[in-house]
């Protein structure tokens, strides 16, 4: 399959730069796969959209401030893009990352910051290393709460002024270099709102990775490889989704992360565990997918040609979603991190 069938043509003014306020004043594009209708509204007006019985999925990672700059011992600066610690022992830790510029950062090379040091160990491709931090992965997460930038996409022009506006509400399990941006058209009165109509929320969590970053760069999908994300669905959770089914509800899933974990981890034998499922998750779902969990999902606008918008064409047919995307441009709905959101039911 191509990935030039997975194109559009996007505006750079469609691209939001931060999020309405308040969020759940976001547009909602609302598609209907079966009859293949598209309406539009504002997100505080999903619940019309929903029904007792239904139950929400949403991923309550939280963002670390992943990115910290250093020195070369020539004083050049360097910046990181830590992604995940792979492994932790008390005074030292081993850190994949992304750095720039990636020509300067050999094996061997020192990076020193204020009172931190870091030697790379290992160099792969496309500015990925393995870096040797002189602390614990719990040190080095201290350390970047106190000299860590907001890690936002590239195409977001300014960090965000705080962290909450890097957030959602759901946020609790630190590990994350990238939001899970469907959960920012939610505020603390819609869910209540949702849940008095008799709609549940469960949490899953999957830690963001590098590939939410990283574009699609070959022309056959079939030979684009998928970064792994560590990801964990709870008991809980579990419990709620074979609850849900066995009353004939809907799953429906907020955003594309919290798809790929439940869709990465769960079979007929691991749905039916009574102990936290959790592990690696490299999915790559593209249209011919079979769900097995999903009835729905809740998402945003994806960048064209990106692994994200494949997914989306996967869940609903891919002309049906260009063509929701066209008309979207058209609309002047906001597009990417901070923009609006979609509903595939």
């Amino acid at each position: 399959m191509l990935t030039s069938l997975f194109d559009y043509h996007l505006p750079k003014s469609r691209i939001a730069q931060k999020s309405v306020q308040p969020r759940d004043a976001s547009k909602l594009m609302v598609l209907n796969r079966a009859a293949e209708t598209i309406k539009e509204t504002r997100f505080r007006e999903i619940g019309a959209f929903l029904r007792a019985g239904d139950l929400l999925v949403v991923n309550d990672t939280k963002v670390f401030r992943a990115r910290l700059l250093g020195k070369l011992v020539t004083g050049g600066q360097v910046e990181l893009f830590l992604l995940h610690a792979r492994s932790s022992e008390a005074k030292t830790s081993l850190w994949e990352a992304l750095g720039k510029p990636g020509k300067k950062l050999l094996v061997g090379t020192e990076i020193f910051g204020k009172g931190w040091t870091a030697r790379v160990v290992e160099k792969g491709e496309r500015g990925m290393v393995v870096l040797a931090f002189d602390r614990s992965a719990k040190a080095v997460f201290a350390l970047l709460a106190k000299e860590g930038h907001i890690p936002v996409p590239p195409y977001v022009l300014h960090e965000p002024k705080k962290e909450a506006d890097y957030q959602t509400v759901f946020a609790r399990s630190v590990g994350s270099v990238a939001a899970p941006t469907a959960g920012f058209h939610f505020t603390k009165l819609l869910i209540a709102s949702l849940k008095k109509k008799g709609i549940r929320f469960v949490p899953v969590t999957l830690h963001v990775g590098i590939g939410t970053f990283q574009p699609v760069v070959v022309d056959d999908l079939s030979e684009h490889i998928m970064h792994a994300e560590y990801a964990e669905i709870p008991t809980t959770t579990l419990a709620a989704i074979r609850q849900t089914k066995k009353a004939g509800g809907r799953v429906i899933v907020v955003g594309t992360t919290a798809l790929r974990a439940l869709e990465g981890l769960l079979s007929e034998e691991t749905l039916s565990s009574r102990k936290t499922v959790r592990g690696w998750v490299s999915i790559f779902i593209t249209p011919g997918y079979l769900f097995k969990i999903a009835n729905g999902i809740i998402t945003n606008f994806h960048l064209p040609r990106s692994t994200l918008l494949v997914l989306v064409s996967a869940f609903a047919s891919r002309d049906f979603i260009l063509r929701a995307y066209r008309r979207a441009v058209r609309k002047k709905f906001r597009f990417f991190s901070f923009g609006d959101a979609m509903v595939i039911l």
